[in-house]
């Protein structure tokens, strides 16, 4: 019996070491990305912008004032500040007793520009975020979403639709459509895997670990897709950022934990995936010119962990001026898209979501335009290898051309 149990301990360690070697080469790999990303930015071309301001910051975030999340304002600020994030636009849960859009940031804190909102539901079971929020958010659970949108829209806010994976109403008149969410892709990750890659690879590169589960969101973007093919809207990725992943041992309520381990505190989830919103430069950055141009769909997607997506631009140039994202262009004026990009990559073109063009290892790129449709490009670089050639490092919004 003691020779059995000794040769199953001995079998046991061979098979948990062998486990880990799988685990071990991806800690590996990790850390060549993380120079090739490095290597990537000393090679940024930066190229001037005569027209707008570009502000990047994050949509989609909560603190422990709705419930669901851990995160304290001092976290947030603190998160925000040290990513010279330009704004954070919060989406507090509503609660039937007070009104947490209110009660959380507005304003100004260090550099960063936050603006309190709330994540809503309806009747229909359809979720949005809307921008700013108001001690109403409650109350439109009980109502449809149609009644939703006119209220949100008839106070010009901002409504923008969360979770499109189970939005009912697509035909109703929201804003915009978050086609990237953080939080859904963190609940893809296989548990078996994930638990791994956090013993070996997290601790050193939090931030890629948890890009390295990223996918394209092709359902998203098709239905997003077949919406701008019918009217403007907007598209853009939401962090959903709660900071409440992780465990601790021996704590209380006053926060004091002797062992406290959290997987998502904001100051990693703001390095993943941003807004790059673009403003007038005779306009300041303030709530509402913000609101203005993230309606206008004025602003692109960068997933600034694989590298500082700030520079890309997509304009539409005509024989009455340039036209950029979120705005209309004749087609009789005779129309060209030119894109710029701040590293070379691969860009590929969609009209109506139908792929119109593909270049590679290019940092710019003209291209005619020979009927209509609402235009938008993403940006992929293939040199940091897989499963990073199959996720856009940039998702533009749509340049319609009438």
């Amino acid at each position: 019996m003691k020779k059995f149990l000794k040769r199953f301990f001995l079998v046991l360690i061979v098979v948990i070491v062998l486990v880990q070697i799988p685990f071990i080469y991806r800690r590996y790999q990790t850390g060549k990305l993380a120079q090739k990303i490095g290597e990537s930015q000393t090679q940024r071309i930066e190229r001037a912008e005569h027209i707008f301001n570009e502000y990047k910051g994050i949509i989609h975030a909560h603190t422990s004032l709705g419930g669901h999340s851990t995160g304290g304002f001092d976290e947030l600020i603190a998160a925000a500040n040290s990513n010279d994030l330009d704004f954070v636009l919060m989406t507090e849960h509503w609660s039937n007793e007070f009104d947490t859009s209110a009660l959380t940031l507005n304003g100004v804190y260090g550099k960063t520009l936050f603006v309190g909102g709330n994540e809503v539901d309806t009747a229909d079971s359809d979720r949005f975020l809307m921008i700013p929020g108001s001690a109403d958010a409650a109350s439109f659970r009980n109502g449809p979403t149609t009644a939703f949108l006119e209220k949100t829209r008839s106070e010009n806010k901002l409504a923008f639709v969360t979770y499109p994976e189970k939005l009912k109403s697509w035909d109703s008149n929201f804003d915009g459509i978050e086609v990237f969410s953080l939080h859904t892709s963190a609940k893809q990750i296989n548990p078996f895997i994930g638990i791994f890659d956090l013993i070996w690879s997290y601790p050193a590169y939090p931030e890629l670990t948890l890009a390295s589960y990223f996918k394209r969101p092709d359902a998203n973007l098709q239905k997003f897709d077949e919406t701008a093919a019918k009217r403007k809207i907007s598209l853009f990725a939401g962090t959903d950022a709660h900071s409440n992943i992780g465990f601790h041992l021996f704590g209380d309520d006053a926060g004091n934990k002797l062992i406290n381990i959290k997987i998502d505190p904001y100051e990693t989830i703001f390095r993943l995936a941003r807004a790059h919103v673009l403003i007038e430069k005779d306009k300041q950055l303030t709530r509402e010119h913000l609101i203005e141009a993230l309606k206008t769909g004025r602003s692109f997607i960068g997933f600034d962990v694989f590298g500082e997506s700030s520079g890309f631009s997509f304009v539409a140039e005509s024989a009455t001026g340039n036209h950029f994202m979120g705005d209309d262009a004749l087609l009789s004026d005779g129309v060209r898209l030119k894109i710029n990009s701040p590293n070379k990559a691969r860009f590929v073109v969609f009209r109506n979501g139908e792929m119109i063009n593909e270049s590679a290892d290019v940092s710019d790129l003209v291209l005619n335009v020979y009927g209509p449709g609402a235009y938008r490009v993403e940006v992929y670089l293939d040199s940091l290898g897989p499963p990073f050639d199959k996720m856009p490092w940039i998702i533009s919004n749509p340049i319609y051309v009438r």
